[in-house]
C-alpha cells in the first residue's frame, strides 16, 4: 500500500491497494484464502493461569520466603505447633491472595468479547451476512445506525454518518464522517474522519467501507497489544516488604552467625546449644505474623473500600491509593456525566441560563417547539436513543414539562432535508397553524447566512447587520467557554413543498432567526469538591483527554484542576506531544494539567514521565483507550457503570458509582491502611528487636537464655491479636491533611525507624534488669533457682512490656493517655486474651516444665507486671519531649 496514510489517499487508491471493487467486492474465494492466509477477525486470546499456579506464584514473595525457613526451624527444633502455626499463617495469606486475583487480567478476552456477531457485506456482486470473524481485508461492508464498525475501514461513501467514538478516543460527541481524502498530515486519531474504527458504535446515518485492517492489525488490536507486553507494575508496598524481607534476612544471618562464634569462642556452651541458640535467635527476628496481618489489614480494606463503592481487585492496591501523588483522569464519563445538556439559550439576540429559564412563552416556545421537531431522536422502552447532541435538546424540553407527544402529533414530519457536513444544516416540514412550517438547526454561521428576519419577543422583525454580528459574537464567545452551539430558524409557507423541490437551494433561505442553544458534557456536581480536596491532600490531578483543547481546558477550570492564569501554558495536545521528544516532555511534564486531543500511546508516556520522577501514579479511566495507561499505571482506576470491560480487566480498583469523589474516600482508606500496617510492623519490628538483644547479651553474659519454645511462644501470642487489631485502627482525624507519602518514603518513615530501634532496646534493657534484679535478690535460694526464678520473670516481663507497648506505638508522636488509647474495642478483647494466655504457661502449674519456667510468687508478679506497665509511662515522656521539641518544625508530627 502507499505510503501515505490511508486517510490522505482517495478511494480508487486505497481500493486499489486492497485488490477489492467498490460495486462487487471480493470473490468468495478470494475472501476464503485471505481469511486462511491472515487469520480471523478477532484479538489474541490473553494467556491465563491456572488456580494452582496462582497459588504457586504467591509462594514467591521474599518474605514468605524467610517464613517458610521458620517453620523449617521451628520443626529442626522440635517445636511442631509452632512450625504448623507459620505454615498455617502462609498459607492463609496465599489463598487471600488468590482468591483477590482469580479475575485478574482478562482485558484481552474482553476486547475479543466486543466484536460484533455478523457484518453486512458485498461479495461475489451479492449482499450478504457474514461472521465479523470472517471479515477480510478488501471486503466491502456496508454500515447504518445502531450497527457497531466491525473491523477497521476506509469509507467510500457516506450519507450523514456519525459514529459515537468516546470509547476509543475519548471524544464526547459522535464524529461526523466522510470519504474525501482529508488534507492534513498527522492526523490524531479523534480527527481522521474518513476511518472507521473497530467496535465504535454508528448512531446516524450511513455508510460503505473497504476493511483496511482486521484483528490484531485494527486499532483496538493495537490497544490489545500494548496490553500484552505491559509489564505489571509493583506497588509500593509490594517493593517496601521486599526490602523489608531483604533486610531483615542479611541481619537475621549475621546475628545470628555472630551469636553462633561468640557462644562458641566462650567455651561454655556446646556446639549444638549454640546452634539451637542462634536458631532461637533468628526465629526471634523473624516477624512471622508480619504477612498475614498485612493481607488481613488490606483484606479489611478492600471491605471497608467496597462500602464506599470502591471495588478493589488486588490487595496491595489498596495502599496503593494512599501513596498516590498524581491522577490521571479521563475526562468523559468520569469528570463529566457523559451527557450533552443544554446550557445556554440566545433568544432576542440575548444570553441567558437555560437551567434559569422557567417559562417558555413567545420566542422562547418557539425555539422549543423547533427543537423537539427538528430531531431524529427515537423513543425506545429505555428512553431516547440518538446523537447525544439531540436527545440533550428533547430533555431540554421535558425538563421544562413540555408535551412534545402532543406537539409530534400535532405536527407531524412531512418532509426533510437530512443533514449533511457539506451545508451544516437540517431541515423539517410539519403542518402548522399558520399553513406549513419549514423549521431549520445547523451551524450559526451557515443558519445566518441564510437568514434575512429575526423572531424578537414574538415579533418578526429585520434582521440587520448589527444583531448579525452581535449574533455572531455570542456564538465566539460561547464557543470559547467550549459550547457546542447550534442555530435554528424557520420559515412558514401556505404549502407542503413537493419532493423536487425540497432542496437546499429552494428551502434553506429568507429564514427567520430564532435562537442559539449552547450544548456542553457538563462536569458532575461532586468533582469540583473531590479535586479541591485532592489538592488539599498533596495530591496533583490532572485531565487526559482525547477531547478538543478548548472543551478540555473549559471542563478543567470549572473543576478547579486547571487555574485561569496557566490555562495557556498548562494545556498540551497529542501533536504537541508528537513534537516533543521524551527528554524534552520529562523535563516539562510539571508544567501540564490537562493533556487534549491524546492518542492510548500518549496516555502510557504520560504515566511513565511521571512515574520516571519517582511519582506514584493513579489513572482513571473508562475506555478502551484508557486500558494500556491503566495497566501502566500504579493504580489503575476503571469506571464501574460507563465503564468497557476492557478498562475494568486492566484495573486495579473500579468505580461502582462512577464517582470521582469516590476516589478521594478510597485515598483515606489507602492511607489509614498504610498507617495501621506501620503501627503493626513499628510493633512487631520493635518486639522482636527487644528479643534478639535480650538473647544476645544474655549469651555474652554467660546467663540462662530464653529457649526456642519461650520465644516461639511470645511470639505466638503477641504477633497474633494484638498485631491483626492494630490493623484496623480508625484512622487519625488530619490523615488527608499530609503529604502522600511518595514511592521513596517506606515503612520506616515518618519516625518509625527510630521509634522502633529506641523502643526495642528500651524493652530489651528492662528485660535484661528484671533478669539481674532478680539474680541480685533472689526469691528463693540455690544459683540453679535463682536463674530459673530471673529467666521466668524476664520472660514473662518481655511477653508482657510487647504487649503494653501495642498501646504506644498507635501513634509514633501522639499522647496515648486517655480514653483515645482504648476506642478500639477489637483491640482491647486482643490485648486482654494474649495477656492471660501468655499468663496461663506460668499460672498453670502443669504447663511449667513444657516451657521450662517456674512458678512466681505475688512478688515477683509485681516486679514483673512494674517492669511491664513501665513501657508506657517511659514512651509517654520520650514521646512528650520530641513534641516539645520539635512540634513546630518536624512535618512528621502528628497534630496531637
Amino acid at each position: 500500500m502507499a505510503d501515505k496514510p490511508l486517510y490522505n489517499q482517495d478511494n480508487v487508491t486505497v481500493l486499489s491497494d486492497l485488490q477489492t471493487e467498490a460495486q462487487s467486492g471480493l470473490t468468495s474465494s478470494e475472501a476464503a484464502n485471505r481469511l486462511e492466509k491472515n487469520g480471523p477477525n478477532q484479538l489474541n486470546e490473553a494467556k491465563s493461569t491456572s488456580l494452582f499456579e496462582k497459588f504457586i506464584n504467591q509462594f514467591k514473595d521474599f518474605m514468605i520466603i524467610i517464613l517458610l525457613v521458620a517453620a523449617l526451624v521451628a520443626a529442626f527444633t522440635g517445636e511442631l505447633v509452632d512450625a504448623v502455626f507459620i505454615l498455617a499463617i502462609v498459607i492463609i495469606n496465599a489463598v487471600f491472595g488468590v482468591f483477590q486475583e482469580a479475575k485478574a487480567e482478562n482485558a484481552i478476552n474482553a476486547l475479543k468479547e466486543m466484536s460484533t456477531p455478523n457484518a453486512n457485506v458485498v461479495r461475489d456482486g451479492k449482499d450478504m451476512s457474514v461472521k465479523s470473524t470472517e471479515l477480510v481485508a478488501g471486503d466491502i461492508v456496508s454500515l447504518e445506525a445502531g450497527d457497531i464498525v466491525p473491523a477497521d475501514l476506509r469509507f467510500i461513501k457516506t450519507v450523514s454518518l456519525q459514529i459515537e467514538e468516546a470509547s476509543l478516543t475519548g471524544e464526547s460527541v459522535p464524529v461526523d464522517k466522510v470519504s474525501d481524502v482529508l488534507s492534513d498530515t498527522d492526523l490524531p486519531l479523534g480527527d481522521r474522519t474518513n476511518l472507521g474504527f473497530m467496535n465504535t458504535n454508528v448512531t446516524y446515518g450511513r455508510g460503505i467501507g473497504v476493511v483496511t485492517g482486521t484483528g490484531m492489525h485494527t486499532e483496538i488490536g493495537h490497544i490489545a497489544g500494548m496490553l500484552e507486553k505491559a509489564d505489571d507494575t509493583k506497588t509500593p508496598l509490594q517493593e517496601d516488604l521486599m526490602k523489608l524481607g531483604r533486610v531483615l534476612t542479611y541481619l537475621i544471618l549475621g546475628i545470628a552467625a555472630v551469636t553462633f562464634v561468640v557462644g562458641i569462642l566462650r567455651g561454655k556452651e556446646t556446639i549444638i546449644d549454640m546452634l539451637l541458640t542462634s536458631i532461637s535467635l533468628a526465629v526471634a527476628a523473624i516477624p512471622e505474623g508480619l504477612p498475614a496481618i498485612v493481607t488481613i489489614t488490606l483484606a479489611l480494606g478492600t471491605t471497608r473500600m467496597a462500602a464506599r463503592n470502591a471495588l478493589i481487585r488486588k490487595l496491595p492496591a489498596v495502599e496503593t491509593l494512599g501513596s498516590t501523588e498524581i491522577i490521571g483522569s479521563d475526562k468523559t464519563g468520569t469528570l463529566t456525566q457523559n451527557k450533552m445538556t443544554v446550557e445556554k439559550l440566545v433568544v432576542n439576540a440575548e444570553v441567558s441560563d437555560a437551567a434559569t429559564t422557567e417559562e417558555l412563552t413567545g420566542t422562547y416556545a418557539r425555539l422549543a417547539d423547533i427543537l423537539a421537531l427538528n430531531n431524529d431522536t427515537k423513543r425506545t422502552d429505555n428512553g431516547y436513543v440518538g446523537d447525544p447532541t439531540e436527545t440533550a435538546l428533547i430533555a431540554f424540553n421535558e425538563n421544562h414539562k413540555r408535551d412534545i407527544d402532543k406537539l409530534f402529533t400535532d405536527m407531524p414530519r412531512l418532509s426533510e432535508i437530512p443533514f449533511d457536513s457539506e451545508r451544516k444544516l437540517m431541515s423539517t416540514v410539519h403542518p402548522a397553524p399558520e399553513g406549513y412550517i419549514i423549521t431549520v438547526k445547523g451551524a450559526p454561521d451557515e443558519l445566518l447566512k441564510r437568514a434575512t428576519q429575526i423572531e424578537m419577543n414574538g415579533e418578526v422583525v429585520t434582521l440587520s447587520e448589527d444583531i448579525r454580528a452581535k449574533l455572531l459574537s455570542i456564538n465566539s464567545d460561547l464557543a470559547t467557554q467550549a459550547l457546542r452551539v447550534l442555530g435554528f430558524a424557520y420559515k412558514l409557507s401556505d404549502k407542503v413543498p413537493i419532493p423536487d423541490d425540497m432542496t437546499s437551494e429552494l428551502v434553506e433561505n429568507n429564514l427567520i432567526f430564532t435562537g442559539f442553544v449552547g450544548m456542553i458534557d457538563p462536569e458532575r456536581p461532586e468533582v469540583a469538591q473531590a479535586v479541591a480536596e485532592a489538592k488539599a491532600a498533596g495530591i496533583r490531578p490532572m485531565m487526559i483527554t482525547g477531547d478538543h483543547r478548548d472543551t478540555a481546558a473549559a471542563i478543567a477550570m470549572r473543576l478547579g484542576i486547571l487555574d485561569e492564569a496557566d490555562k495557556e501554558t498548562a494545556v498540551i495536545s497529542g501533536s504537541d506531544l508528537d513534537n516533543m521528544t521524551d527528554e524534552e516532555f520529562a523535563a516539562n511534564v510539571h508544567k501540564y494539567n490537562v493533556y487534549a486531543r491524546v492518542a492510548p500511546e500518549h496516555k502510557v508516556k504520560i504515566v511513565n514521565a511521571w512515574k520516571n520522577k519517582g511519582k506514584v501514579v493513579a489513572m482513571t479511566g473508562d475506555g478502551v483507550n484508557d486500558a494500556p495507561a491503566l495497566k501502566a499505571a500504579d493504580i489503575g482506576i476503571a469506571m464501574g457503570i460507563t465503564g468497557t470491560e476492557v478498562s475494568k480487566g486492566a484495573s486495579d480498583m473500579v468505580l461502582a458509582d462512577d464517582n470521582f469523589a469516590t476516589i478521594v474516600h478510597a485515598v483515606e482508606e489507602g492511607r489509614k491502611v498504610f498507617a495501621n500496617i506501620q503501627k503493626a510492623l513499628q510493633y512487631l519490628l520493635a518486639s522482636n528487636l527487644a528479643e534478639v538483644i535480650s538473647i544476645f547479651v544474655m549469651t555474652l553474659l554467660g546467663w540462662n537464655i530464653l529457649a526456642p519454645i519461650m520465644i516461639l511462644w511470645i511470639n505466638l501470642v503477641t504477633d497474633t491479636l494484638p498485631a491483626i487489631a492494630l490493623g484496623i485502627e480508625p484512622a487519625e482525624k488530619d490523615v488527608m491533611s499530609h503529604q502522600p507519602r511518595g514511592r521513596t518514603a517506606s515503612f520506616l518513615s515518618g519516625g518509625v525507624g527510630p521509634a522502633i530501634m529506641w523502643q526495642g532496646v528500651l524493652q530489651a534493657v528492662i528485660v535484661l534488669s528484671v533478669y539481674g534484679f532478680a539474680l541480685a535478690y533472689p526469691v528463693h535460694a540455690g544459683d540453679h533457682l535463682a536463674h530459673q526464678d530471673a529467666l521466668t520473670m524476664s520472660f514473662m516481663t518481655l511477653g508482657l512490656m510487647q504487649m503494653f507497648n501495642a498501646i504506644n506505638v498507635k501513634s509514633v508522636y501522639g499522647s496515648m493517655l486517655g480514653p483515645q488509647a482504648f476506642k478500639n474495642k477489637s483491640f482491647n478483647w486482643a490485648l486482654l486474651g494474649s495477656l492471660l494466655v501468655m499468663s496461663a504457661v506460668v499460672v498453670i502449674p502443669a504447663l511449667n516444665p513444657l516451657f521450662h519456667v517456674s512458678h512466681l510468687d505475688t512478688y515477683q508478679w509485681a516486679i514483673v507486671l512494674f517492669a511491664g506497665i513501665s513501657i508506657i509511662l517511659i514512651v509517654e515522656l520520650v514521646k512528650l519531649i520530641q513534641r516539645t521539641i520539635f512540634k513546630k518544625g518536624h512535618k512528621n508530627i502528628a497534630k496531637i
